[in-house]
């Protein structure tokens, strides 16, 4: 073992000394480099004598419908480049035979240019508006009566015929119903507790089991009846009993508020740009005066009259409308 390792030492010794007498290598000459220059623009499809360059072939996608740009630019960019292709060959041979010069054509091409035009003059009409924040909070507070809210519970005592009756209940008449409304807001003022009776006796069963909440609503999200009594009583107090088509309801309304300024901002904003912009192309119509050929454009003959039908003999129930626990619209609530 120590033989072999003296014979490597040596061995390695005497190449390092050989090393030594020999002339070093030249050096290699460096590689030349490829300087490869990017087309800023490339061709991403060719067929036959079609080339479509990316700068196209993203501002037509920037032509669609908002909803459809992020789909067109991601999983269905293939999807889009084939229906595009597809256009750029049939545009390629419609100009091959000179369909570019049919009457017709040329009509819609005009009408397509003159629309662009006008779709590009509106937004820069709407880059011009002036919106400012207090522009925003004057229309917030102009329209605050919109942003009202009240927070409130409700027990429903249905009567016979309502939508809201129970099946397997006993069913109650009108004076019936009221009777038992009217037996339940007193227990409630002299200091019952609203949630165990709404659980117990409520009609409405979807807030009942909730103890009568109701949570935040605005206006408009109930019936008219019930909105009017709501927004008019007190927090803290127990409204009188209101009727409804779907029965008597007690309401003690726990809370007003308004739907924060912030919230509603962003709408606000759009709304008074739609507004503006609307004024604007109404002003330069306006401006310009015009006058319609009445021989060609004659005034809307008077509406038919409706005939004549037998009024029923007992209304129909709304049947469109839900109790008030279930008609509030599909608006956020406020957390």
């Amino acid at each position: 073992m120590k033989k072999n390792l003296v014979i490597i030492a040596l061995a390695l010794a005497a190449t390092a000394v050989f090393a030594q007498d020999k002339k070093p290598a030249p050096a290699p000459a460096p590689a030349e480099k490829k300087v490869v220059i990017q087309d800023a623009d490339p061709v991403i499809c060719t067929a036959g004598d079609v080339k479509i360059r990316q700068s196209e072939f993203e501002a037509a996608i920037k032509s669609l419908p908002d909803q459809y740009q992020a789909f067109a630019m991601g999983q269905g960019k293939k999807q889009f480049a084939e229906d595009y292709l597809r256009m750029k060959l049939l545009a390629d041979k419609g100009m091959k035979d000179n369909l570019q010069n049919d009457p017709e054509v040329v009509k819609q091409l005009d009408l397509m240019r003159e629309n662009l035009v006008a779709s590009a003059e509106v937004k820069k009409i709407e880059n011009t508006l002036p919106i400012t924040d207090a522009d925003i909070r004057k229309a917030y507070d102009e329209n605050k009566k919109e942003y009202e809210q009240v927070t409130a519970r409700h027990i429903l005592i249905a009567f016979k015929g309502s939508p809201a009756a129970q099946a397997g209940k006993k069913e109650l008449t009108d004076d019936e119903a009221k009777a038992k409304a009217e037996d339940i807001r007193k227990q409630l003022v002299a200091g019952a507790d609203f949630a165990e009776l709404a659980k117990k006796e409520s009609d409405d069963t979807g807030s009942g089991n909730r103890g009568g909440d109701l949570g935040t609503f605005g206006h408009g999200q109930m019936v008219p009846e019930f909105e009017t009594v709501a927004f008019a009583t007190k927090a803290g107090e127990i409204a009188p009993v209101v009727k409804t088509q779907y029965g008597y309801h007690i309401i003690k309304v726990e809370k007003h508020d308004s739907t924060p300024y912030e919230s509603v901002k962003a709408t606000l904003e759009k709304n008074l740009k739609t507004k503006k912009l609307q004024e604007a192309i109404d002003s330069i119509k306006d401006t310009a005066k015009p006058v319609f050929n009445e021989a060609y454009f004659p005034p809307p003959p008077p509406p038919a009259a409706a005939p004549a039908t037998a009024a029923p003999a007992t209304p129909k129930s709304d049947v469109t409308k839900k109790p008030a626990a279930d008609v509030k619209k599909d608006a956020a609530k406020k957390p």
